[in-house]
């Protein structure tokens, strides 16, 4: 199977995987949204043992076979804020066990 991997110019680090032929008006209108406009970044040949970065070939294909795309959205964040929170309140019950 062969699939195209579209980049949204909107969101980034946002990509859409659908297949070689597929028309992207022929799906959900959200994404034609966010994909309009797109670049399109590459095309795969998917066999079952490719390695791919963040889901395996199998499961790529089953969503493209199921749902026609694959939406692979940038990973969350931490809350580096809430995260900062925690350690300085960590340290600051050490300090006081310590006293």
């Amino acid at each position: 199977m062969f699939c195209t991997v579209l980049k949204s110019h909107r969101k980034a680090d946002t990509y859409l995987y659908i297949p070689k032929d597929a028309i992207l008006d022929d799906l959900p209108a959200n994404l034609v949204e966010l994909f309009t406009p797109h670049t399109v970044v590459t095309t795969l040949h998917l066999k079952p043992e490719r390695k791919l970065a963040r889901l395996r070939a199998p499961e790529l294909i089953k969503h493209l076979e199921t749902d026609g795309f694959y939406l692979q959205l940038p990973p969350t964040q931490a809350d580096l804020l809430a995260l900062h929170k925690s350690q300085q309140q960590a340290a600051k019950q050490s300090s006081e066990e310590s006293s």
